[in-house]
């Protein structure tokens, strides 16, 4: 009966994460991030994977991180300035960066899967 129940809880928690990866992937994709980021190779910006690493033991990443969405910025990752994207709301950004950010955090270093 445990191990009914302790496997049950494990194929939960994978669906979970196959579900906010993929939930991840298609709030990037709605909001035209991934026109210049990917979850694991630079294209225009830097890997989604590498920005974690960056700051996965920096506690005051996530706010930092939020602000140079809306507003954009230039330097940290080279010289192509990323634009600003005022019109991702507040909400949506928040989503976004704690999912990147989360992608360190919790081991979850795997791309979602590509439809």
């Amino acid at each position: 009966m445990k191990i009914a129940v302790v496997a049950l809880g494990c194929a939960a928690f994978t669906f979970t994460l196959a579900a906010n990866a993929q939930a991840l992937e298609d709030l990037l994709k709605k909001n035209g991030c991934t026109a210049c980021h990917a979850i694991d190779k630079k294209v225009v910006g830097p890997a989604y994977m590498d920005v974690a690493e960056k700051y996965k033991n920096d506690k005051a990443a996530a706010p930092r991180l939020m602000d140079k969405v809306k507003k954009g910025g230039s330097g940290v990752w080279g010289q192509v300035p990323m634009p600003p994207n005022p019109q991702v709301s507040d909400a949506e950004v928040k989503t976004m960066v704690a999912g990147i950010l989360d992608l360190s955090n919790k081991g979850a270093a795997k791309a979602p899967a590509k439809k």
